[in-house]
């Protein structure tokens, strides 16, 4: 029978696999059953029979690995004289171990395949997770875990379903996720190339070959998948117990002792293992230090990659609620973070939620904060995505009361001025915002209402000699000018102080009532805080068209307009509205003369009419 199938027929039938299988488990005189088994694990192979090949095959393996020395690759591979290497048992076993790495790779392979059915794929899974438990002495066995994560990460196709799998079956176990976290640290560094060709750049994981840009940005994003997929630690460092894949947990020390091959201490060493195992078995505390230890290490490698434009709005979208508070040391993203800031547009206000969690709870001193917070305020910001949040930041940051009046001032000028071009939801936060700023910073209430008198006479001279100078022709002097300068990106040099937010009186004839409404809010006196109240901006925040048409007809009206007349009208234009105006028709010659036939038609028949009654 093994000579028969030594060369993998076209045809087998799964009958003949199954044959093979039970021969190869009952007895060492059917170990060249063993190669055979291996050529079926193949995504060409029928599923049927990479199903049977691995159901052997792992029962096979899982009986005979304790016993097998480690792989040539492997660092804790012991030295041996020739006396040792010549020996019949050890060659027999180190030819098991090579087939066992064989398996291993194989089962990769249809793993990471696209031809492989998603219910085979997931059985595969399976049995690897079963080998990365037992593999290593009952400890966890990371070298082929690592592999797998490889094969994942540079695939040159996308493996969605095993990313997937691989995230809801087994992330939930802490020692998958610890070492999880140490292969994507090590994967990162490989892919971290500062200049990336346009055409191929070299592997750094010690491989030869090369990778053009879009599989490292297909690589990058498998990456962050995996990455973003691994729950943070549950509870806090007291918590009893967490849940482990591996039975022997956490060991204190990653590296082993060196298995011997002597069979005469088989047993002694059963014993030394377990009892290494109940006492390297590391608390709950230092579980957690560990794993936060490594997660900071594993995002750092990855945020200094080369990253996507679209992997980066995820990154900074989530980066404020899902990294920083489980890192060990966060302000250690102040670089990334600033650098993000400076990009300018949406990129800024993702990365603003971040930024300001550690100027305000880790102590991080950003000098151009406002300034470039400053600089995002544009007719685009009131459009843009995650307006809202950016909207509720503004409100924080400028919550502060020990913030200089010309900021303050400036950020209020500016709010006002992107009032009249903005659509009517922007109108209403900005509305709120500056409802805020003035009652929170007394000193810029002169905004409000001031006229050219307010000013210093050094300011007035300046302001008339520009009016004169725009008024060269002998047109009339303008009575005022406006000297905020909404171009100047430092609020500094803005001159808000010197101006007014009369954008703001406008908006009480704004054609969107809510606006209009809204915006006699700002008439009351805001320096008496014991009467108002601040607005919370996020009740305006999300505002859009459809918001307002939905609250218009959802509100309660007392009195409707109705077109209805309680008498009926003489004319459609009443004498009231066009006083001392008289309306002629241009044809009134016309109506004239035949008004004047009817008149004499009408008197001939009348005369004629008294004249019969005469003669009666």
């Amino acid at each position: 029978m093994a000579s028969i199938l030594t060369k993998k027929p076209k045809k087998t039938k799964l009958k003949d696999l199954k044959t093979l299988g039970q021969q190869l488990l009952s007895s060492r005189a059917h170990i060249n059953n063993l190669p055979i088994l291996l050529t079926f694990m193949s995504p060409s192979s029928p599923p049927q029979h990479v199903l049977e090949s691995l159901l052997s095959l792992q029962s096979f393996f899982t009986t005979v690995l304790p016993d097998l020395p480690p792989s040539h690759s492997s660092k804790k591979r012991p030295r041996l004289d020739d006396s040792a290497k010549e020996d019949p048992e050890f060659i027999y076993r180190t030819w098991l171990r090579s087939k066992f790495d064989e398996f291993i790779t194989l089962l990769i392979e249809v793993l990471v395949s696209p031809d492989t059915e998603d219910a085979l794929r997931e059985i595969v899974l399976d049995s690897f997770m079963e080998f990365v438990k037992l593999g290593n002495g009952g400890s966890f066995y990371s070298a082929i875990y690592h592999k797998l994560l490889r094969s994942i990460v540079q695939s040159a196709t996308p493996v969605d379903f095993l990313s997937e799998l691989l995230a809801s079956k087994y992330f939930k176990y802490i020692d998958v996720r610890y070492f999880t976290f140490i292969s994507l640290e090590k994967l990162a560094k490989t892919l971290d190339t500062k200049d990336i060709p346009d055409e191929k750049t070299v592997g750094g994981d010690g491989h030869s070959g090369s990778q053009s840009r879009e599989s490292i940005e297909l690589s990058i994003h498998k990456i962050h998948y995996i990455i973003s997929h691994i729950p943070p630690l549950e509870g806090n460092d007291e918590k009893s117990e967490y849940d482990m894949w591996s039975g022997s947990g956490f060991s204190s020390k990653e590296e082993h002792d060196k298995k011997e091959p002597s069979k005469r201490q088989k047993s002694e060493d059963k014993k030394r293992k377990t009892e290494k195992q109940v006492n390297n078995v590391l608390s709950p505390a230092t579980i957690a230090k560990k794993m936060k230890l490594k997660f900071t290490k594993a995002w750092i490698s990855f945020l200094r990659l080369p990253i996507p434009i679209d992997v980066y709005k995820e990154v900074l979208a989530t980066l404020h609620q899902a990294v920083i508070p489980y890192l060990s040391n966060p302000i250690i993203l102040c670089d990334f973070l600033t650098r993000s800031y400076d990009i300018g547009g949406v990129v800024s206000v993702m990365a603003l939620s971040s930024l300001f969690i550690l100027m305000t709870q880790h102590g991080l001193e950003y000098p151009n904060f406002y300034e470039k917070l400053y600089a995002l305020l544009s007719p685009s910001i009131f459009m843009a995505k995650h307006r809202a949040k950016f909207f509720q930041l503004l409100d924080s940051c400028l919550k502060s009361p020990l913030l200089p009046a010309y900021l303050a001032a400036a950020f209020s000028k500016k709010l006002s001025r992107l009032s009249v071009s903005v659509p009517p939801s922007g109108a209403l936060v900005i509305i709120a915002l500056i409802h805020n700023l003035l009652r929170r910073h007394p000193s810029i209430n002169c905004l409000v209402h001031k006229e050219d008198d307010d000013e210093c006479p050094e300011d007035r001279s300046k302001a008339e000699d520009i009016a004169n100078k725009a008024n060269d022709s002998g047109s009339e002097k303008r009575p005022g000018i406006d000297h905020f300068n909404s171009e100047e990106s430092n609020p500094m040099k803005s001159n808000a102080m010197r101006s007014s937010v009369w954008e703001i009186d406008t908006l009480r004839h704004h054609y969107c009532p809510p606006v209009s409404r809204f915006v006699l809010s700002l008439e009351n006196d805001l320096t008496v805080r014991s009467k108002t109240t601040e607005m919370n901006i996020k009740d305006f925040s999300s505002g859009s068209y459809a918001t307002i048409f939905g609250d218009e007809i959802r509100r309660r009206v007392k009195q409707v307009p109705l077109a209805f007349y309680k008498a009926t009208p003489t004319s459609l234009f009443p004498e009231t509205e066009f006083c001392g105006w008289a309306f002629k028709y241009e044809g009134s010659k016309e109506n004239e003369s035949e008004n004047k036939e009817q008149e004499t038609s009408k008197e001939n028949v009348a005369s004629t009419k008294r004249q019969r009654l005469e003669c009666r």
